[in-house]
């Protein structure tokens, strides 16, 4: 089983001269009237690699769709690059969306890739945790990961005009403003946070790339095991309790070299109405590895 301390971020990016006249984070989008390009921008960075309308027409595995979705334990997308081998960290501008099922316009995961999964709704956000063979959605084996998130230097986005939607808070697809993906060293994680709730951008924190999963999205991260549950709301990350009195961590920079050691080691919160299933039950529009 890979270690729940990777997908962290590792490779160093060159901070953008130019930042977004709007930050994505600040803008909202109606899933049915998305437009062509989220980021009319331009900069270091380029342009929007990819594009937000995407349906039947741009299906498959060569889709460019940077709409993503989180629904369900059988029902939602991660983050990966455009082509195979591919380190997520040299990549997150340019990822795109790749989902569980077909239907939005996206590549889809293909079978055996996800070998553990949890689902979990909480009163402040959905997230999706587990397993993955990473290279079968073009993660190189050995990647050990990068975070991707609304926001990035020049507050573009990673990717670059990359969208989260989900149906779990009732009213059909609402954007999620805030949220933050993990992917890389055999593990995922996808936590978006409800619009509505008072502490979204806490919960979805985004600078705490170099903890990965383990500390920004505590789970079981089970071999073997596909569940949905209930759950009570995470620590925000960062913030930790150690004999009674409340801290705050700070993340050293690359330039100190690895993060051996941490002061504290995150709480998984509890869960309760679990419902447990077999994989073949849950992917069943998935398209056969090649």
């Amino acid at each position: 089983m890979p270690s729940v301390l990777a997908a962290v971020a590792v490779v160093s990016t060159v901070l953008p001269a130019v930042l977004a006249q709007v930050p994505l984070a600040s803008q909202h989008f109606t899933y049915t009237a998305l437009p062509y390009q989220a980021d009319p921008n331009t900069g270091e960075r380029g342009s929007q690699y990819g594009y937000n309308i995407c349906n039947s027409t741009t299906e498959g595995p060569t889709s460019l769709c940077q709409t993503a979705i989180i629904n369900s334990i059988d029902d939602f997308c991660l983050w990966g690059p455009p082509e195979p081998n591919s380190l997520i960290g040299n990549v997150e501008g340019e990822s795109v969306a790749w989902c569980t099922k077909p239907g939005y316009g996206t590549r889809v995961i293909p079978k055996g890739a996800i070998t553990g999964l949890q689902f979990i709704k909480t009163p402040d956000y959905v997230q999706v945790t587990g397993l993955i063979q990473q290279d079968l959605i073009n993660i190189a084996a050995d990647d050990s990961g990068g975070e991707l998130d609304p926001h990035g230097a020049d507050q573009r986005g990673n990717p670059l005009g990359g969208l989260l939607f989900s149906n779990a808070w009732g009213g059909g697809f609402t954007q999620a403003v805030e949220w933050h993906n993990f992917m890389g060293g055999g593990t995922f994680c996808l936590k978006a946070c409800d619009p509505a709730g008072a502490n979204a951008a806490k919960y979805c924190e985004h600078i705490f790339d170099r903890i990965g999963c383990k500390y920004n999205a505590p789970a079981s991260y089970a071999d073997g095991e596909f569940t949905s549950c209930d759950g009570a709301s995470q620590d925000f990350p960062g913030i930790y309790t150690v004999g009674g009195v409340v801290s705050t961590y700070t993340q050293p920079p690359e330039s100190l070299g690895a993060i051996s050691t941490m002061p504290y080691e995150p709480v998984i919160p509890a869960t309760s109405n679990c419902q447990t299933f077999q994989s073949s039950a849950l992917f069943t529009g998935a398209p056969d590895a090649t």
